[in-house]
C-alpha cells in the first residue's frame, strides 16, 4: 500500500488518523477517529500539542547524569505514542503486516530493516558495529539517546532513509523502539528499570535554506542553517491531569489528547456530577522552549532583509543552544492553524509554522569550538571518547614542534602579507589570557579577554583581518561602526509578535559572550555609542534598566576595532587621539593599540606587489608546507583556549614586577608616565596566551619578555610623544602628553603678557592673536593656542565669543 501523509497535521481530517490499521484493500475506506496536532511551537494557538503520559520533566544539568527518559516524546506529538503501541507488537498470522494508515511504513519491515542498519552497519577499520559501540557508551555514561547520522542510513539502505525523511514521526519512533529492544539485549541489568532509548538524527545529505521552506516540506524532516537570536524561558508542558473528587476524594488521571485535557463530568466511584478538581502538584509536565533561529549572513540574497523561523525544543534539548550559537538544527517542519479571536472558533487561512527540534548541531568545523562543558548537551553526531583522545594527541604532537609560533602566525590568514607583529597580537586575543575569578574575600575579578585596536592608513589589509577573526571566532558579531547605535550594541526592548508581552533582544556585545566581537570603523561610531563600550570592555557586563526589565547581561566578549585617522592618513606629528578624535577614556581599555601605516619602500613594494599578483593569477601560490589548514588551526586554538590554564612561576612573577618598574622609569621627569596598573594587566594577559600557544601549563620568563615586546611594538608606539619621542601613557590615559601641558603652561604666561597691554583698549581677534603669537614662537600651534586660551578663560583671565578662526577674545569682568 502507498499512501500520502496530510500536508498538514493540524487540520481535522481523515488522513490524519493516528491510529494503524492492516493494508486497507483498494477503495475502502479508512476509521474515523480523532485527527492529531503536533506541538505548538508558537503561543496563542487555539489548543496546545498533542501531549503523552512521560517523566516529569526534570532535566539535569550539563555534565551529570541524564535522567531516563519516558518512552513518549513530545517532539514526535501524540501520533509518535500511537505508532510505538504497534511496533511494539507482535505480528500474528492474522495480521503479519502492518501498515500506518496515510503513510507507506510497513511496521514489521521497518522494524527489521531498522534492525539490520544498527547491529550490521560498520566504519571502516572497526570490526564492530558503530551503534552497538554507541550504545555501549550510553551506558557507560548512563545516558538514553543516541545521535543517527542519517548519511550512514543513506548509505545503507536508501529506501529506509526516504521513509525517515518522508514520514519522520513514525520512522523515529519505530527507530526507538527498536534500540530499546537492542539496548535491553545487550544490558539485561536495565530491564528493571524500563528504560527507553532515543534516536536523533541528525547530517541529512540536503540542506534546506530557510527561506526556501515551502508546504511541501510539512510534517517532513529538514535540516536548516542559522543563528539564534533569542530564547524564551522553560516553561512547564503539561502530559497527564491529575483530577481528585470534591466528595469521595477519589483520584482519577487523565492523559492529554488532541491538544486538550478533558475534564471528567462525573466521579467514577460516588457518582457525583461536576465535582472534580485539578491537582497541579501533582500533575505530569515536560519542560519546552520557543526559540527564534535566524538565517545565515552567506544565505540571504542580495537587498533582502535576514528570515526568522520558530524552534520548539523538549526535555533534554531545553536550554542547549544559547543566543549567539551557530548551529545546524534538524527536526520536523510543522503547521499550526491559528484563531482569527482567542474568543471564536473559527481560524485564519495562512497557518503558522515551526519545526519540533530534533538534533542540534554546530553549524561549521572551520569555526573554534566551544569547551567541553559548554558543548556537553550539544554532542556532535557519533563522536566517541576515542575521538577526544585522538584530538588531544595531535595538539600534544603540534605543540611540541619547536617552530609552533611560526606555524601559527603563518597559518593566521595567509592571503594577507607579513604584518607577523600585528599576526602574533591577534593570535594572542584569539588564545586569550586565564579568567581570575576572586574565591577570597575582598578578592575582585580580572577579565582574561584581550581587546585589539588597529589604526592606519586606508588600504593596509584592517578589514581582511577582522573577517578572518570573525570567520574562526567560535561566536560573535562583525559590525560597522556607522551602522551601529547603542541599544544595537547592548540590548533593546520589544514587544513579543505572539504574545505581545515586553522582551529583552540581546545586541551585538551580548551575542558575542564568550566570542569575539568585530567592529568595523570605529572611528565613525556616535559619541552615544561609543559611551556603551566602556562598562563592556572593563566589568564584561551590560547593564540594562528599560521598561521596567532591570538586569545585568554577561558581555564576556573581547573587542577587536579598526579605525582610520582623521585626514584619511596617519599624521606622525599628531598622536594617536588627535589622530582619531576618539576619547581617551576608551583607548586606555585597549591592551593593543597597533599603528599599520602605508610607508613607501621600494623593496618590500616589490615583494607585496608580486604577492597580490600572484593571488589573481590562474595559479594561486603555493602554500608553505608549514601552514596548517584552517581546520586544524581552528582544531588547535580550540583546545589550547578551553583546556590550557597556565598559572604564573616565580620567575614570571620577578620578571613581570621588574618589567613595570622599568617601564615605569623610562619616563625622563616626574610629570611623564610611561606605564599604568592597566599595562601590567595587559602584558599578565598577553604572557598567559602566549603560554597557551604552545598548551603550557605555567607561564615562563620568555612569555613574559614576548609580551613586553608585545606592549612595546603596539601600545607603546601609539603612546610617543611626537614632539620629544619619548614614550608617555598621557597621550592614551589623557590625551594629552606631559609635554604638551608644559608647553601650554608657558604659553599661558606668554598671552598674559599680551593681552595684558592689548585687552586694555579693546577686544582682539584670534587671526591676530595667532599672528602676534608667530612673531615670537613659530612653532605654536594652533591646538595649542586654543588649549592655552581655554585654560585663561576657565582662570577668569579673559572672556571668548565665537568658535574657531571667528573667535573673540576681551577682558573677563571683574
Amino acid at each position: 500500500m502507498s499512501a500520502l501523509s496530510s500536508p498538514v497535521q493540524g487540520a481535522s481530517s481523515p488522513a490524519q488518523v493516528p491510529t494503524s490499521s492492516p493494508a486497507q484493500a483498494p477503495g475502502s475506506s479508512p476509521p474515523m477517529a480523532n485527527a492529531a496536532t503536533s506541538s505548538p511551537g508558537i503561543p496563542g494557538t487555539p489548543h496546545s500539542a498533542p501531549r503523552t503520559p512521560g517523566s516529569q520533566g526534570q532535566r539535569t544539568p550539563p555534565g551529570g547524569a541524564a535522567a531516563q527518559p519516558s518512552p513518549s516524546r513530545s517532539d514526535l506529538g501524540h501520533r509518535g505514542q500511537s505508532v510505538r503501541a504497534e511496533a511494539g507488537a507482535e505480528p500474528t498470522s492474522d495480521n503479519p503486516r502492518t501498515f500506518i494508515w496515510g503513510t507507506s511504513i510497513d511496521v514489521q519491515g521497518t522494524k527489521e530493516s531498522a534492525k539490520a542498519f544498527f547491529t550490521d552497519f560498520k566504519e571502516d577499520g572497526n570490526d564492530t558495529p558503530l551503534y552497538i559501540r554507541l550504545l555501549e557508551q550510553a551506558h557507560s555514561r548512563q545516558i538514553y539517546f543516541v545521535n543517527l547520522d542519517c548519511q550512514h542510513i543513506d548509505s545503507f539502505d536508501h529506501t529506509l532513509y526516504d521513509k525517515l525523511v518522508q514520514y519522520p514521526t513514525e520512522t523515529i519512533t519505530i527507530f526507538d523502539v527498536v534500540l530499546t529492544e537492542l539496548y535491553l539485549e545487550h544490558f539485561p541489568d536495565e530491564a528493571d528499570s524500563q528504560a527507553s532509548m532515543q534516536v536523533r538524527t541528525f547530517n541529512l545529505t540536503d540542506t534546506v535554506v530557510m527561506r526556501n521552506l515551502n508546504p511541501s516540506d510539512m510534517d517532513k524532516l529538514v535540516s536548516i542553517k542559522g543563528m539564534i537570536i533569542r530564547s524564551s524561558s522553560i516553561m512547564p508542558d503539561i502530559q497527564r491531569a491529575f483530577f481528585e473528587c470534591l466528595s469521595c476524594h477519589a483520584t482519577e488521571e487523565v492523559d492529554i489528547m488532541n491538544g486538550r485535557i478533558q475534564e471528567p463530568s462525573t466521579c467514577k466511584v460516588c457518582r457525583s456530577g461536576q465535582c472534580m478538581e485539578l491537582q497541579h502538584n501533582r500533575c505530569v509536565f515536560k519542560d519546552k522552549q520557543l526559540i527564534r533561529l535566524q538565517e545565515s549572513p552567506e544565505d540571504i540574497p542580495q537587498g533582502e532583509t535576514p528570515m526568522t523561523v520558530n524552534l520548539c525544543a523538549f526535555e533534554d534539548l531545553v536550554d542547549v543552544a544559547r543566543p549567539g550559537d551557530r548551529v545546524q538544527v534538524t527536526g520536523i517542519f510543522r503547521a499550526q492553524p491559528m484563531r482569527v479571536k482567542s474568543t471564536q472558533r473559527n481560524m485564519r487561512s495562512v497557518y503558522k509554522t515551526y519545526i519540533d527540534v530534533i538534533h542540534y548541531k554546530r553549524a561549521e568545523k572551520s569555526r573554534m569550538g566551544e569547551s567541553r562543558e559548554e558543548m556537553a548537551d550539544l554532542e556532535e553526531g557519533h563522536a566517541q571518547s576515542v575521538d577526544l583522545a585522538e584530538r588531544e594527541a595531535r595538539c600534544r604532537k603540534l605543540a611540541e614542534d619547536p617552530n609552533i609560533y611560526k606555524k601559527l602566525i603563518d597559518s593566521f590568514a595567509p592571503s594577507i602579507y607579513e604584518m607577523d607583529h600585528v599576526k602574533l597580537g591577534l593570535l594572542c586575543q584569539l588564545f586569550g589570557g586565564r579568567l581570575q575569578a576572586g574565591t577570597s574575600a575582598g578578592a575582585g575579578r580580572f577579565r582574561g579577554d584581550v581587546n585589539v585596536l588597529l589604526v592606519g592608513d586606508p588600504g593596509v589589509s584592517k578589514s581582511q583581518l577582522l573577517q578572518y577573526v570573525h570567520k574562526i571566532a567560535p561566536r560573535g558579531i562583525y559590525t560597522s561602526g556607522k551602522g551601529s547605535s547603542a541599544v544595537g550594541l547592548t540590548a533593546y526592548v520589544t514587544k513579543d509578535p505572539e504574545t505581545r508581552e515586553l522582551v529583552l533582544e540581546s545586541g551585538a556585545l551580548v551575542l558575542s559572550d564568550r566570542g569575539i566581537c568585530c567592529i568595523d570603523e570605529f572611528d565613525k561610531m556616535s559619541d552615544s555609542t561609543r559611551a556603551i563600550l566602556h562598562e563592556a570592555m572593563e566589568q564584561q557586563t551590560i547593564s540594562v534598566a528599560k521598561a521596567g526589565i532591570i538586569c545585568s547581561l554577561n558581555a564576556r566578549t573581547s573587542i577587536l576595532a579598526a579605525a582610520n585617522p582623521i585626514q584619511s592618513r596617519y599624521n606622525p606629528q599628531m598622536s594617536v587621539v588627535e589622530n582619531m578624535n576618539l576619547p581617551p577614556t576608551l583607548l586606555s581599555r585597549f591592551d593593543l593599540i597597533y599603528l599599520m601605516l602605508d610607508q613607501p619602500n621600494p623593496t618590500s613594494d616589490r615583494r607585496l606587489a608580486k604577492h597580490l599578483v600572484a593571488l589573481y593569477g590562474k595559479e594561486p601560490p603555493k602554500q608553505a608546507e608549514t601552514i596548517l589548514s584552517l581546520q586544524q588551526f581552528a582544531e588547535y586554538v580550540s583546545y589550547a583556549r578551553h583546556e590550557c590554564r597556565p598559572t604564573l612561576t616565580n620567575d614570571a612573577v620577578t620578571g613581570l614586577i621588574d618589567g613595570y618598574v622599568g617601564m615605569r622609569k623610562m619616563s625622563s621627569n616626574k610629570n611623564t608616565i610611561s606605564a599604568t596598573p592597566r599595562q601590567l594587566e595587559s602584558i599578565i594577559r598577553l604572557a598567559e596566551a602566549h603560554a597557551k600557544m604552545r598548551l603550557s601549563s605555567t607561564v615562563e620568563s620568555m612569555d613574559v619578555d614576548e609580551a613586553m615586546k608585545l606592549l612595546r611594538v603596539a601600545t607603546q608606539s601609539a603612546a610617543t610623544d611626537p614632539r620629544t619621542g619619548r614614550i608617555d601613557m598621557d597621550l592614551i590615559n589623557t590625551g594629552r602628553s606631559a609635554s604638551s601641558r608644559v608647553r601650554t603652561q608657558q604659553l599661558v604666561g606668554q598671552l598674559k603678557e599680551l593681552l595684558s597691554a592689548r585687552l586694555a583698549s579693546g577686544s582682539v581677534s584670534f587671526q591676530n592673536l595667532q599672528e602676534m603669537v608667530a612673531e615670537q614662537d613659530k612653532d605654536v600651534t594652533q591646538q595649542d593656542l586654543q588649549a592655552a586660551l581655554r585654560q585663561l578663560a576657565d582662570d577668569d583671565v579673559i572672556a571668548t565669543t565665537g568658535h574657531g578662526h571667528h573667535m573673540t577674545i576681551a577682558r573677563a569682568r571683574a
